[in-house]
């Protein structure tokens, strides 16, 4: 009892002794210290009472290490409690932390060199790993997110179940690998806290601790249950999962394909394919089910990832996704994510990603062989249920029952969408097929006279300046549209003071809320790309573009894309274009703003500055004009032309807007910003034009497609503004049989052409024929 009596004095003494050393080390607030004593004097309070009671009152020597770990804990807990009041002190976090992480293997260790291994010990031992893992989990989860916390709370949680169901709580048998896990989570738990590892790195360490812990945890729970269950227990638990099988296979073949359809009344219907399901489980013996289920299950699954796909790409595009078309978006895909969060953080995504598809198949293949197995076990009442929703089904069917947009109560839904994929792939194909002769057909730009062509635009800088997701929705019946509306307004009038007009209508574009190089290459060529394949092909082929047909009549042809950081030979080898300026080549020295690497003042200016100096050639340049770029945060402003220099006086400003993942939660502030970048983008290139103040300048504004569904909503539209921008009256006139509204906003009524269609009138438009002889 001496002993018992001496770890008490020890943890009285010792706990306010270690908390005033870190008041006067780290400074520790009236939190920290309340949250330090509770866990010092609680801990040696369990330690003391439990050797009591025990019949064998004493502390022993592996104790004394166990509660040396429970004191530097209490530590790290009035820390933790602390930093929600002032900053977390990390040098002395990591350093409590570490130490008791490195005396976690030395108590085991004197137990067996000692012979005074306990379950007391090991018990005590234990539930001080778990608090130092809950209140290390605490810590991280202030900048990971409260994900992190699922670490630290599951030992409670098993904890408050065993009072519930005893069976939970009965003693686990040691298990090295449960230390193992638990010295994992301690670890990388510490490593984040820290901040050495990059963020995306760290919440990957953790989500891998995490899965461990659940691996672990799940394993201790069958165990118990093996071990411990009732026959209650059991046929509850068996009741349960059969109906969440059912409540999985149920769910992934009546859902929907598309967000604005995914709800509670969309899962109102009956599946044929489900009921052909249990069927399977009535008709076939053992093995055969099995193998049949399985595979029905594999299958389900590959088409729930598709319905996933279909998801996004409506979301995102507009259109279902089609594995012919699409498999080329990939990378291109990962890049805009990667340009958006960063390297380090998309591979973070890409890896949860696949990690997520992957338990998704998992779990409807498992899912398959739970409802199968049920059904064969109760064949009378699957039989039963069976024919009566049969019979439903059939009635529905015949009255062509349907409750909600997303399909009739009678759902064959999933078979007509492996049906409508199929076909979707088949024509895709054969698309590819008639692309090919058409891209390589006789060309007839191919064939104008050098000397006639563009000959009315001789002399002229000629700009198309593409802006980001510049759409119908930023200027007609939305929440945006009012503001960039006026910012076209108050720039027609200023254009107007300079000596210049505009006339503006729409184009249709080939794409839907992302992928912009389809358009690009779309009004460049005079062909219909709406997909990286005919992409692909195009690029193969010789067919003339506006650059190509511009330098060929004698102009110096340049593309500026600031947000391309990797080489782009088709620029080119396709394009023709005589110079190429991308990120690295436009001497921008200032801070990105997500996606895009530069502000477009900046680009306009750098372009200026780099091709439209005194005594320059007439020049032709496509500048793409990237600010307005999803995901639309944070956004520059505009300042005063002479201060832009390298870009620096923008330092300050990504740190004033919103970060991507706070835009993101909210669709309304989403869409506030989108409206705001259209605003931002159209200012900048207005108060270009207007500062330039070259008579020659003849400028073609549109946008390349219309953003996600998100901001223009279902079923939009694929329509674009463009404006034709010049100060020569002979411009104009050449163009005025397009019967173009005036203005830079076009209203409803304005003509609508297909973007393929403005490289061959354009042409027309602009090369003068020889005078007959």
């Amino acid at each position: 009892m001496r002993t018992v009596r001496l770890a008490a004095i020890v943890g009285a003494l010792a706990t306010p002794a270690l908390l005033g050393a870190l008041a006067l080390t780290a400074g520790l607030g009236p939190a920290g210290w309340v949250a330090g004593l509770a866990a010092g004097w609680g801990a040696t309070a369990l330690l003391v009472g439990a050797r009591v009671r025990s019949g064998r009152p004493a502390i022993l020597p592996p104790d004394w290490v166990t509660l040396s770990r429970a004191l530097l804990s209490a530590g790290v807990a009035g820390l933790v409690a602390d930093a929600f009041v002032r900053p977390l002190h990390v040098p002395a976090l990591v350093l409590l932390a570490s130490v008791a992480l490195a005396l976690d293997t030395v108590d085991g260790q004197v137990a067996r060199r000692t012979g005074t291994a306990t379950p007391l010990g090991a018990r005590f031992d234990g539930e001080v790993d778990a608090f130092l893992i809950l209140v290390l989990s605490v810590a991280v989860s202030r900048d990971y997110g409260g994900w992190v916390l699922a670490i630290g709370v599951a030992r409670y949680v098993l904890l408050v179940a065993g009072w519930a169901v005893r069976w939970l709580a009965a003693p686990l048998p040691p298990r090295y690998w449960g230390k193992v896990v638990a010295a994992v989570q301690g670890i990388v738990l510490t490593a984040a806290a820290s901040g050495v590892p990059p963020r995306p790195v760290g919440m990957i360490a953790v989500g891998v601790a995490l899965v461990l812990l659940a691996e672990s945890f799940g394993r201790s729970i069958v165990w118990l249950y093996r071990t411990g269950a009732g026959r209650r227990t059991r046929q509850a638990l068996r009741l349960t999962t059969a109906l969440v099988a059912a409540a999985v296979v149920w769910a992934v073949l009546v859902a929907p394909t598309r967000l604005d359809q995914l709800t509670p009344a969309a899962f109102a219907r009956i599946p044929l394919e489900g009921l052909g399901l249990v069927a399977i489980g009535l008709l076939l013996p053992p093995r055969p089910r099995r193998v049949l289920a399985t595979a029905a299950g594999v299958a389900l699954g590959l088409l729930t990832i598709v319905k996933l796909l279909d998801l996004g790409f409506h979301e995102q595009l507009g259109r279902p996704f089609n594995p012919v078309l699409d498999r080329g978006f990939l990378g291109p895909a990962i890049g805009v994510v990667r340009d958006s969060i960063g390297a380090t953080a998309a591979t973070v995504v890409l890896v949860l990603a696949g990690l997520a598809l992957a338990l998704v198949v998992a779990v409807v293949v498992g899912s398959t062989l739970r409802v199968s197995s049920v059904t064969a076990r109760h064949r009378r009442r699957s039989a039963r249920g069976l024919a009566v929703l049969g019979v439903v089904w059939a009635v529905c069917a015949a009255l062509s029952l349907e409750l909600v947009p997303a399909g009739p109560v009678a759902s064959t839904s999933t078979a007509g969408l492996a049906i409508a994929h199929g076909r979707d792939v088949e024509e895709a194909v054969r698309d590819q097929q008639r692309f090919e002769a058409a891209s390589r057909s006789v060309d007839p730009a191919a064939g104008r006279v050098t000397s006639e062509l563009l000959a009315g635009l001789q002399g002229k800088d000629v700009v198309v300046a593409f802006i980001e997701s510049y759409g119908q929705v930023a200027v007609q019946d939305s929440v945006v549209a009012p503001g960039v509306a006026a910012v076209l307004r108050s720039g027609t009038t200023r254009l107007a003071r300079a000596g210049l007009e505009a006339r503006s209508a729409f184009l249709d574009s080939p794409t839907f809320g992302g992928y912009s190089w389809l358009a690009h290459s779309t009004l460049q060529s005079g062909l219909w790309i709406d997909s990286q394949p005919r992409y692909d092909q195009l690029m193969a082929s010789d067919r003339v573009t506006l650059s190509a047909a511009f330098g060929e009549a004698g102009w110096r042809t340049v593309n500026v894309a600031p947000a391309n950081d990797q080489p782009w030979p088709q620029g080119t080898s396709f394009y023709h274009y005589d110079q190429l300026y991308d990120r690295h080549s436009l001497g921008y020295r200032g801070p990105a703003f997500s996606f895009a690497p530069m502000p477009d003042q900046y680009t306009l200016a750098a372009f200026q500055q780099l091709e439209l100096g005194p005594g320059h050639p007439p020049v032709m340049a496509e500048i793409n004009l990237v600010s307005s770029h999803h995901p639309w945060t944070p956004l520059p402003t505009m300042v005063p032309w002479d201060q832009l220099g390298d870009g620096t006086v923008f330092d300050p400003m990504p740190a004033r807007g919103l970060s991507p993942d706070e835009a993101l939660r909210d669709p309304d502030t989403l869409r506030r910003l989108y409206g705001q970048s259209i605003e931002y983008s159209l200012e900048a290139l207005i108060s270009w034009v207007v500062n330039l103040r070259d008579d020659d300048l003849v400028l073609v504004l549109l946008g390349d497609h219309q953003p996600a569904t998100t901001v223009s909503g279902p079923d939009a539209s694929h329509h674009v503004p463009v404006s034709v921008v010049a100060s020569d009256p002979a411009v104009l006139d050449r163009i005025a049989p397009w019967r173009w509204e005036d203005g830079l906003l076009p209203s409803a009524t304005a003509p609508v052409w297909r973007m393929d269609a403005f490289r061959d009138r354009f042409l027309d438009a602009f090369t003068v024929p020889r005078p007959p002889r």
